[in-house]
């Protein structure tokens, strides 16, 4: 191992280190964990609630049962007495009233107020059943306000349907708009919703009706509870996880999110826009026309086999007006997370003068990366979905695509290659004129201007092969948020955003899991054999014995990464390392193709005219190269003064 190596190896483990360091939780983060660790032990001991149980309870008994910080509190409409002003709003029976569209169809309970289900039409769960976004057992929102003699608090309290769709008797049928109202001493707070057509959006409208009198001339807020346990939707419970989140748009600023891999709870300074309880493909979305302002966040995850994802819980304030005349103006989006039906959504919005970038909510990278996804990838995609062309086609010709726009930068790489490939001769040469350590700088030097002579640049190949590596990170995000794929079957795979688990076991094994993905094994594979080729190549090419032993140990860490692949990409999207496998083989091709059409004789002769042509009109280096050779001369002065001293 040379002293280059062992930097290199010192300065990775220096930035591991310091990355650690920085990343490392405060004391008052350590605090928080432990005291969350004491309570998910004694829940532990509790047991687990069934999901699938009908028994009308609410949300919040069953948050709590999970977690005592997620558990809503302000549960009225029992004990109240005549003399409360929420007394008659205590008195009432249970109602359910539909609101319903092509697309989606909500559940309203008078007894709340409030949405207790959604189902997303025209797409299934792993059940074949409609989706169902939020259910009366895991969502649950509270409306609260603080007035001069007690505090109304929506849960446990009736409300009455003052205007109800159309349809039957038991309030179950299609319409568009409901009018709920809570009697509050002689007045009332009202609860309008409205179902937009064909689209995912309600608008939720809350007013006071003759009850400014209740309020101190100081209370200008509406405090918001709400709630939601994301159910498991997909097959893969690793990988829908690692892309479920509670995601949040600020009012002057950015979007951004909670982390998706660890539990996290936090106050957000900044005023929201919107707050989206997000799963992979489906998200509920909260909106305020007036901002949302002391926000807390709260998302935990669940454990592999309890049926859910993530814990979420958002508690937040808006405006509000006591005497009604300015109401406060909500909307829910329920629906699939789908580009251009977010995107869509922006134009429905109660802000008509605010873009609400909904579209986010499809997470597509990092800056560059999103950049590439948001102009190229999307609408190439949309391009050949629209022949009405079989996903799997869709993704083989996006591959093919994508190669033939990079073509001419792999063909840069490659003659770069190539032409280091056939000046190895006379590198050799120099290796044996310098065969000794001492004579390192004057070997380089001379190296430096061999490669001036021929105009070739040891460097000329990598430039070429990170302009693609956008696109093969861009792809990497935009394949597993793709809704197109979801539920395309393709050859063996039932489901093209889930992994293939054609062979499978009923036992989970340490870093592989419980299954065995064909398409990853394929993807693997490829990536030997890409690094095989690549390899063959680099010994070939022009190499001091530095380099070479250096590259040994490069040699078999480029043959560990497809390993580290198939432990990492063994529970990822059967759609993306059918991608990758398809990349891996084009790659492959391509560089065949290069190697059959490229002729190194013909090649060494264009570089030989090349160093004639230049012989009297020397070519001006570079500035690294000129750096270089005077800071070889410089060593070199430096040790002609000490042989003299």
């Amino acid at each position: 191992m040379d002293k280059n190596t062992i930097i290199g190896f010192v300065l990775m483990a220096l930035v591991l280190i310091g990355f650690s360091w920085y990343s490392r939780p405060s004391e008052a983060q350590l605090k928080a964990q432990r005291e969350r660790d004491s309570i998910a032990a004694i829940q532990n001991e509790r047991p687990t609630p069934d999901p699938s149980r009908d028994g009308g309870e609410k949300a919040g008994a069953l948050l709590s049962s999970d977690s005592e910080a997620l558990a809503l509190t302000g549960e009225r409409g029992e004990g109240l007495d005549s003399t409360s002003i929420l007394f008659a709003a205590s008195q009432g029976s249970e109602e359910l009233i539909t609101l319903e569209n092509d697309l989606v169809k909500v559940v309203i309970n008078t007894r709340g107020g409030v949405i207790e289900e959604a189902v997303i039409k025209g797409h299934l769960d792993q059940q074949k059943q409609p989706v169902r976004l939020l259910t009366k057992e895991d969502a649950q929102m509270i409306l609260s306000l603080a007035t001069k003699q007690e505090n109304i608090v929506t849960s446990g309290l009736y409300f009455e349907p003052v205007t109800v769709p159309e349809g039957s008797p038991e309030g179950s049928s299609k319409g568009s708009s409901l009018l709920l109202r809570l009697p509050v001493a002689t007045g009332s707070l009202d609860i309008e919703y409205t179902l937009r057509p064909d689209a995912y959006m309600i608008d939720m409208i809350v007013r006071a009706n003759g009850i400014a009198d209740l309020f101190t001339p100081s209370m200008k807020t509406l405090d918001i509870q709400w709630a939601d346990r994301a159910r498991q939707l997909e097959k893969g419970f690793d990988f829908e996880q690692r892309y479920a989140c509670i995601r949040y748009h600020e009012a002057e600023g950015d979007t951004d999110n909670l982390s998706e891999t660890s539990d996290e709870d936090e106050d957000i300074e900044e005023k929201l826009d919107w707050i989206a309880f997000k799963n992979q493909f489906f998200s509920a979305v909260l909106i305020c026309q007036q901002e949302f302002s002391n926000v807390h966040l709260d998302s935990k995850l669940y454990k592999k086999g309890q049926g859910y994802l993530k814990n979420y819980k958002a508690t937040m304030q808006t405006a509000f007006d006591p005497t009604g005349q300015q109401p406060t103006q909500l909307q829910f989006y329920l629906g699939p997370n789908d580009f251009h039906t977010l995107k869509a959504h922006n134009d429905l919005s109660l802000n008509a003068d605010k873009d609400l970038e909904l579209e986010d909510l499809v997470y597509l990278g990092w800056p560059i990366v999103r950049w590439v996804n948001r102009w190229f990838i999307i609408y190439l995609f949309d391009w050949l979905k629209g022949f009405g062309l079989h996903m799997g086609l869709v993704l083989l010709l996006l591959t093919l695509i994508v190669k033939a726009l990079v073509y001419p930068a792999t063909k840069k790489s490659y003659l770069a290659s190539a032409r280091m490939r056939v000046l190895k001769p006379k590198i050799d040469a120099l290796n044996a004129k310098y065969p000794k350590q001492e004579d390192a700088m004057k070997k380089q030097q001379e190296m430096m201007q061999l490669y001036s002579q021929y105009g070739v640049s040891p460097m000329g190949g990598c430039l070429p092969m990170l302009i693609q590596m956008p696109i093969w990170i861009a792809l990497f995000n935009f394949v597993p948020n793709a809704i197109e794929l979801r539920g395309q079957s393709f050859l063996w795979a039932d489901d093209l955003s889930a992994y293939d688990d054609v062979i499978r076991w009923n036992k989970d094994l340490w870093l592989i899991g419980d299954h065995l993905s064909i398409f990853c094994v394929l993807f693997c594979v490829m990536q030997i054999a890409n690094t095989w080729i690549s390899m063959k190549q680099q010994q070939s090419a022009v190499m001091s014995p530095e380099q070479e032993q250096s590259m040994k140990m490069m040699k078999w860490m480029m043959y560990l990464m497809p390993l580290m692949f198939f432990f990492m990409f063994n529970t990822y999207s059967s759609g993306l390392n059918y991608y990758y496998f398809l990349s891996g083989l084009t790659s492959i091709l391509i560089m065949w193709f290069l190697r059959k059409t490229t002729n190194d004789s013909r090649l060494l002769a264009e570089l030989e005219a090349y160093k004639a042509k230049n012989a009297n009109n020397p070519k001006k280096q570079s500035g690294m190269a000129a750096r270089f050779e005077a800071l070889q001369k410089q060593v070199q002065e430096q040790q002609r003064q000490q042989q003299k001293r």
